[in-house]
């Protein structure tokens, strides 16, 4: 990236790869996508013990709504919902993109606020 003359990296990984999503709905996502969070999180800890100006977007199960709706929270805080449309996490990269300071060096989740249950609405 220093080469490339590269200075921010928005970088998009998943939910559950700190074990962060509690009770029914973080067993149900153990155990549907347990095994493909390993590369995620292997890429999230290179990320984060680099000196690279990151953030680290770790989205719910995504959704096609017509819809900006969502609620962050940072590593080591328990997840929150279980859905979040793409059109959200999109609006979250463009204020980064947009201003390169906001969240610098952060690791968070996002959900759509009051989307908690045992597993996606979809599913």
């Amino acid at each position: 990236m220093g080469a490339a003359g590269v200075k921010r990296l928005v970088f998009v990984v998943s939910l559950g790869i700190y074990d962060e999503v509690p009770g029914k709905f973080g067993q149900w996502n153990r155990a549907t996508i347990g095994e493909d969070l390993k590369p995620f999180r292997r890429a999230a800890d290179a990320i984060e013990a680099s000196s690279l100006d990151y953030t680290l977007v770790r989205p719910a199960w995504l959704t096609d709504e017509d819809e900006v709706d969502y609620e962050l929270t940072s590593k080591g805080e328990s997840f929150k919902g279980t859905v979040v449309s793409r059109k959200s996490v999109g609006d979250l990269i463009v204020k980064i993109i947009v201003n390169p300071a906001l969240h610098a060096r952060a690791n968070l989740g996002i959900n759509k606020p009051n989307s908690d249950g045992d597993k996606p609405w979809f599913m």
